[in-house]
């Protein structure tokens, strides 16, 4: 008789996950629109595992699978774990997602981690759907997922930039994976999180410039209401949100030389993170983001005492070990 999925060993399972995972780790360069041909893509991430990256992340939007991308690059590379940053409710019915990710859990376990998140309306819209109440649409959508127990147990995390979903994510999934938030956020998720949670944030990284870029990152991400009430509430001023302030800049954008950008992953381990996501904005050239990436890893990977070191299955997502991740608001 199969097993529930409250019969696997979600501790045992969060531990495994930290150690595979590292401390930082990238999501790969992307779009809203198509990825470049697969070759590219097997390239750009045999180079990230070269230079000592432990995990590559991908995003997932309405007319992408994110699981197909992932098994295809699974399979390109020896030891990289591999996580949706995030697969989207709105892609696919929830059992199927859950049958897909128990096939790539069994083809490479220990390598595979399923943030999944809640979309936006528009994407909802496109499939014919109403986008409904985030947090009990969240809710259904996992029940489904977890009609297929796990043969091989991997962690699966909720996009969590609020209480209410933080809350959600607490109770039925292995821990959460908030997005472009402050450092201040991060404490909040651990502390409604729990320590035996586990807890990835994708942090918005911007190379180059004079400061202008990341000024045009915050910008982008102040363009959701729900983003701004978030901010408001961790008590930024409705001055630091509708002049972007160089204090809110800071705190959502990680920029500068390499140093810096160390420091500021830094601030989120220190907050409570296991885990770091160095996200580049999206839209900009694949190429010239592998080359940013591989570039920032001499003091990305430094964080990372045991990065570059491990080899196949010497520690694993979801595996026993002896050792001791687009969102909407909810």
């Amino acid at each position: 008789m199969a097993t529930s999925r409250d019969d696997v060993d979600e501790r045992g399972s969060v531990t495994a996950a930290r150690v595979a995972l590292g401390a930082v780790g990238v999501q790969l360069p992307g779009s809203f629109g198509g990825g470049p041909p697969v070759g590219r893509q097997r390239d750009a991430v045999l180079r990230l595992e070269r230079v000592g990256y432990r995990a590559a992340w991908t995003n997932e939007v309405v007319g992408k699978d994110a699981l197909v991308q992932l098994g295809v690059l699974l399979a390109a590379t020896r030891r990289m774990v591999f996580g949706t940053a995030v697969a989207n409710v709105w892609v696919r019915p929830s059992v199927t997602l859950g049958a897909a990710a128990d096939l790539v859990s069994q083809a490479y376990p220990g390598r595979f981690v399923l943030g999944l998140g809640g979309g936006y309306p528009e994407q909802a819209a496109s499939v014919g759907r109403e986008f409904g109440r985030p947090v009990a649409v969240m809710r259904d959508y996992l029940t489904g997922v977890d009609v297929t127990t796990p043969s091989v147990p991997y962690p699966r995390l909720v996009a969590a930039n609020g209480p209410r979903m933080l809350a959600l994510a607490g109770e039925i999934a292995d821990g959460a994976l908030p997005a472009g938030l402050p450092a201040a956020f991060t404490a909040e998720a651990r502390r409604a999180l729990g320590p035996d949670k586990l807890l990835v944030v994708g942090l918005t990284v911007s190379v180059g410039g004079d400061g202008a870029r990341a000024r045009a990152a915050a910008s982008a991400l102040l363009g959701m209401p729900w983003f701004r009430r978030s901010l408001i509430r961790l008590g930024y001023t409705e001055r630091d949100v509708s002049q972007v302030s160089d204090r809110l800049v800071d705190d959502l954008v990680a920029h500068g030389d390499p140093a810096a950008i160390a420091t500021a992953v830094r601030a989120h381990h220190d907050a409570g993170a296991d885990h770091v996501i160095v996200m580049l904005p999206m839209g900009q050239d694949y190429e010239t983001g592998v080359d940013t990436l591989e570039w920032l890893a001499p003091a990305l990977t430094a964080l990372d005492p045991a990065a570059g070191t491990c080899t196949d299955n010497e520690s694993g997502v979801g595996t026993t070990t002896t050792a001791d991740t687009t969102t909407t608001e909810g």
